[in-house]
C-alpha cells in the first residue's frame, strides 16, 4: 500500500520541500493552506516530477473544523502515515514581552496549539495502532530560546514545543516518532527572504538554509528515529 504525507501549512520553504522529500520517495502527499492556486499550481509541479499530490484547502486556524477536514483527508489517502505541521500567521507578529497582551497572544493561539492538537488527536490513533508513523514540525528558533522583543508568537511555539516533547516521550516505545526542527535561520526562497535580502542589511548578518537542506534534516529525522529535534543553526 501507498504511504502519504499531510502537508498542513504547504507555502513556500520547508512545507513544499518536505512535500517533494516525500513524493520523490514515492508517498502520496496532501496539500494543505488557504490559497487554492498555489497549491494547485504546485501540485502541478510534483506531479510532473512523477509525484501523487492532492489539494484541500482550509484555514487552519479554525481548530473546529479539523474533524471534517481530517474525513476529507481519508477519502483521499486514508490516514497518514506522516503529518507534517507548520502553519504559520501571515505575519508572526514578534512584539517585546513588556508590550504583550492577552488578546494579543490568544488571536493566534488556535493556529500555533489548538489545532496541531486536534490534528493529532485525528491521525494519533492509527499511527498507534499500526505501530508507525511520524508527526513532523518545523518551527522558528524562538520555541528553544526567548530573545528580546520575540515575544508573542515565539512563546506559542514554545508551547507547543513543551506539548510535543511529552507527546514524543510518550509514543517513543510505540513506532510514532515525533520531530521537531527548530529554525533560526532565514530560509531561502521565502517572501521574509526576499524582504530581508531587499532591505540591503548584510547577508551574512543572518545566517540562510535552504529549504531542501531542511526537509532533508526531517526525512532523515524520520527514517532513523533520532534525534527528536535539532536547532539550525546549533548555536542561535
Amino acid at each position: 500500500m501507498t504511504k502519504s504525507l499531510v502537508v498542513f501549512g504547504a507555502g513556500p520553504g520547508v512545507g513544499r520541500a518536505i512535500a517533494r522529500r516525500y513524493g520523490k520517495a514515492g508517498y502520496d502527499v496532501v496539500l494543505i493552506a488557504r490559497r487554492r492556486t498555489p497549491l494547485e499550481e504546485f501540485a502541478a509541479v510534483l506531479t510532473a516530477d512523477g509525484s501523487t499530490a492532492h489539494v484541500l484547502t482550509a484555514d487552519l486556524s479554525e481548530t473546529a473544523s479539523i474533524p471534517a477536514l481530517a474525513t476529507r483527508i481519508r477519502t483521499l489517502v486514508g490516514d497518514p502515515d506522516v503529518v507534517y505541521y507548520a502553519p504559520s500567521p501571515g505575519d508572526p507578529d514578534f512584539t517585546s514581552a513588556a508590550s504583550l497582551t492577552s488578546a494579543r497572544l490568544h488571536a493566534v493561539l488556535p493556529l500555533a496549539l489548538d489545532t496541531l492538537i486536534a490534528v493529532v488527536a485525528e491521525f494519533l490513533p492509527a499511527m498507534l495502532a499500526r505501530g508507525d508513523g511520524a508527526i513532523l514540525t518545523a518551527q522558528g528558533a524562538a520555541a528553544v530560546r526567548g530573545r528580546p522583543h520575540m515575544s508573542g508568537w515565539g512563546p506559542l511555539l514554545a508551547a507547543q514545543r513543551n506539548y510535543l516533547q511529552s507527546l514524543a516521550a510518550e509514543v517513543a516505545d510505540q513506532g510514532v516518532i515525533v520531530g521537531q526542527l527548530h529554525i533560526g535561520a532565514r530560509i531561502t526562497g521565502t517572501p521574509f527572504d526576499d524582504r530581508y535580502r531587499a532591505s540591503g542589511r548584510p547577508e551574512n548578518a543572518f545566517p540562510a538554509a535552504e529549504p531542501a537542506d531542511l526537509a532533508e534534516l526531517l526525512w532523515t529525522m524520520h527514517a532513523d528515529r533520532k534525534p527528536q529535534e535539532l536547532l539550525v543553526p546549533s548555536d542561535w
